[in-house]
């Protein structure tokens, strides 16, 4: 079942819906290394103020985000972005992670971002389709890189580079 909403920038009045939502997809234990999401002033300075959206339904609940960080401070790298998504799980397979990730690749390309990067557990596989599905690809895997839950676990390289910026 599609369900109807809109995509705008992501607002501090977002706080609550961002950071629940996060919550919801860490306590998974597919989503991230973290375990407890951020609070909202580190979730802020963690992201760079531009290319963060949310996706809201008609009655105003956000119901999913995406929001990208900074790869390096070095100049060279200034087109070349890591980004996150969580979609609320009451609102999963709905076609609102797609949405988010559609509009973030044509913001950050009318932006001259030439690269799109994540990692992701190789357990995730909704997310691994999803990525798939938008033109990312798999450029390596990082095994045992850190410590989650006491065990090792390994981390997928995704990447997107735009053929719109050459």
């Amino acid at each position: 079942m599609r369900m109807n909403y809109l995509l705008r920038p992501m607002v501090a009045a977002d706080a609550e819906a961002v950071l629940r939502i996060y919550q919801a997809g860490l306590d998974t234990g597919h989503a991230s290394f973290e375990t407890a999401a951020p609070t909202w002033a580190a979730f802020d300075a963690g992201r760079l103020p531009r290319h963060r959206l949310v996706a809201v339904t008609g009655t105003g609940t956000v119901s999913g985000w995406i929001a990208v960080s900074a790869v390096s401070a070095r100049p060279v790298y200034a087109g070349v972005v890591e980004h996150s998504v969580y979609v609320d799980p009451a609102a999963a397979g709905r076609g609102i992670g797609a949405a988010l990730l559609d509009a973030l690749i044509a913001d950050t390309e009318a932006a001259g971002v030439w690269t799109i990067q994540s990692g992701i557990f190789p357990e995730n596989g909704g997310s691994l389709r999803l990525h798939e599905r938008a033109g990312f690809r798999v450029v390596g895997r990082r095994e045992r890189i850190a410590r989650h839950h006491g065990s090792w676990r390994d981390v997928l390289l995704l990447e997107r580079r735009s053929p719109q910026i050459t």
